[in-house]
């Protein structure tokens, strides 16, 4: 999931090379903490969060099969 976040991340900003993902794990959930540069925060997060929205929804998605909850997180 870490790599899926990532790609998605760096083809919506202007600086790719400052997109850093975490992911921590636990028994019943996985945590993905998403960080970019803070000119690039608003291409991420977008109008009403629809772009944020839009990335948790393809992350879940294909998590679906590993049943597990998946959180994403944009620091």
């Amino acid at each position: 999931m870490k790599e899926l976040v990532e790609v998605i991340a760096q083809a919506l900003v202007d600086h790719p090379e400052e997109v850093a993902v975490t992911e921590t794990e636990t028994d019943r959930a996985v945590v993905i903490e998403l960080k970019v540069a803070p000119d690039d925060m608003g291409k991420v997060i977008g109008k009403q969060g629809r772009i944020a929205r839009a990335i948790r929804t393809v992350v879940k998605s294909s998590a679906a099969k590993d049943d597990k909850k998946i959180i994403v997180d944009i620091l």
